[in-house]
């Protein structure tokens, strides 16, 4: 594998080779497999999520802002179709044994969305550097990103700075939130992601990124998956369940790697992961 590979963690022991994505993880923070579903997947997924996102947007609590004209809403498993087929992928599969170990667990799924008038987000990173990260140098969670359009420029496009990931500061409000004067810098290194239907992406969400601005009248909801390595504990800011139903009606391979709640009745999620520093913006 590579010297970033998880202890223990070999080529021969996956569905897949992932070791240019887990070398790209680890000096660009973010990689992608192209074409890993069909246009067709991709439409019934955004179906889905526009349906949720109806749902989220007529109930007090069912989706936080992440700037102007920008949502980020949870929802449970049994919300999308396509759920197994994304957990279940042998490029993610293979990506999070690689990265994360055998015993990663899927802690978030949930999409966001920048509707027509968003604008650029601050450069951020997701949640402020673990110390395994900060001493070790070492990668605990992902975030999987699937697209449900075809990515224009004039959508609001993801950007990120490569290779951030390490960057540690004290001047980084909560920890997560650089001082605005570093953002030349960022600009500098700054790269723009354009996904097409069927594309699946993978970044630490530790890199530091941000949402653009979107200039068409087209949204651009965005599943996000996360997953945690045996020392990560963002599932604490999660509140994703599913049915006992559903649950028996899951493959082995995916039930042993879900963790959340299993319940007799699901209540919609209320959003508690709020990241305040997103709410206004940066115009």
């Amino acid at each position: 594998m590579t010297t970033h590979a998880y202890p223990g963690i070999s080529p021969e022991g996956l569905d897949v080779d992932v070791s240019a994505d887990v070398e790209a993880l680890y000096s660009d923070g973010i990689t992608a497999r192209k074409g890993a579903f069909t246009k067709e997947w991709a439409d019934r997924l955004r179906e889905d999520v526009d349906a949720a996102f109806t749902d989220a947007l007529a109930r007090p609590g069912g989706a936080v802002g992440r700037g102007p004209n920008r949502y980020y809403v949870e929802i449970h498993p049994e919300q999308i179709r396509g759920f197994v087929e994304l957990v279940d992928h042998p490029w993610v599969r293979s990506l999070c044994t690689a990265v994360l170990g055998p015993d990663y667990r899927i802690v978030e799924l949930g999409f966001d969305v920048p509707l027509k008038g968003a604008v650029n987000q601050p450069w951020h990173r997701d949640f402020p550097m673990p110390e395994e990260t900060r001493r070790g140098r070492r990668l605990t969670s992902l975030a999987i990103n699937v697209t449900t359009v075809d990515t224009g420029e004039d959508m609001g496009p993801f950007e990120i700075a490569p290779g951030t990931q390490w960057d540690d500061s004290h001047e980084f409000e909560h920890g997560m939130f650089p001082p605005k004067l570093h953002y030349d810098g960022y600009l500098e290194r700054a790269v723009r992601k354009y996904p097409q239907r069927g594309d699946i992406s993978a970044r630490t969400a530790l890199a530091i990124h941000r949402g653009t601005k979107n200039e068409s009248a087209t949204s651009r909801p965005v599943v996000v998956l996360g997953i945690d390595g045996p020392e990560a504990s963002n599932g604490d800011r999660h509140d994703t369940a599913v049915t006992r139903a559903y649950w028996e009606s899951l493959p082995e391979r995916a039930r042993r790697h879900l963790d959340c709640p299993v319940v007799d009745e699901l209540v919609p999620v209320t959003q508690k992961h709020t990241i305040e520093g997103l709410v206004m913006g940066n115009v």
